[in-house]
């Protein structure tokens, strides 16, 4: 199976202020990652970090075996790997139209077209408000205007920072759902994820980061299932 990532003694923080110390993940061709742990833990700068958002101290980042450590932004996007913050994630003042047009800029009329009618075929949802400003829609639909917007690249390698954080459990599921879908297309993916028990039961594998550090990894069905763990990290598996 194709390696993906593999991020080997991966550092970072913000600045000079470290956050994240010596993580080692890897993800494989088609799969559904979750990283779960505490609130404060560094799991979004590790995602951060390797998006080029976070500072980059040292480590290896590898995407398809090529080092990719320290990159700027719009390189990894350009090769095909594209990253969903979990705020400040559409444009307000913009449609939804727009929005997605964002993401697409340096594309064809004809290639962005395509790409924005596959995204609306995703989430129907935005079908019906594709004139109306971003500003107007639900945190669900918000949600959904940013992974659209980031599918407007055609990545193969798709990293989402808590796409469900302050949603119902309604759109909670329905995002979930759709993010799981996305492997039918080929797209492999790595996610920060607040809720942690809804992420595991769609995803093949999940690491645990605690104080900056991966503290447990293995098959998701295993961390769902494990008392200990369940206990720790998942809440107490009495209120499910």
């Amino acid at each position: 199976m194709t390696r993906v990532l593999e991020v080997s003694a991966l550092e970072g923080g913000y600045g000079s202020v470290q956050i994240i110390y010596g993580i080692d993940i890897h993800v494989d061709e088609g799969e559904f990652v979750t990283i779960i742990g505490p609130n404060g833990c560094g799991k979004s700068t590790f995602i951060k970090t390797i998006f080029g958002i976070a500072t980059y101290y040292s480590g290896s980042i590898l995407y398809r075996g090529m080092d990719v450590s320290g990159l700027r932004t719009d390189q990894l996007v350009n090769h095909g790997i594209a990253y969903v913050p979990q705020v400040d994630n559409v444009f307000p003042s913009l449609s939804v139209l727009e929005n997605l047009q964002m993401g697409g800029n340096s594309l064809s009329q004809g290639v962005l077209a395509e790409r924005m009618e596959r995204s609306l075929e995703m989430f129907p949802d935005l079908r019906n408000r594709e004139y109306d400003l971003a500003a107007s829609l639900s945190g669900g639909e918000r949600q959904m205007l940013a992974i659209s917007r980031a599918l407007i690249s055609d990545p193969k390698f798709l990293l989402l920072d808590e796409p469900t954080a302050a949603l119902s459990p309604l759109y909670q599921q329905q995002i979930i759902e759709s993010i799981d879908s996305l492997r039918d297309r080929g797209i492999t993916i790595l996610i920060v994820e607040q809720n942690a028990r809804l992420s595991l039961a769609r995803s093949d594998r999940g690491y645990i980061i605690s104080n900056g550090k991966v503290v447990h990894s293995g098959d998701a069905q295993h961390i769902l299932t494990d008392p200990e763990i369940g206990e720790y990290f998942l809440g107490s598996t009495e209120d499910h």
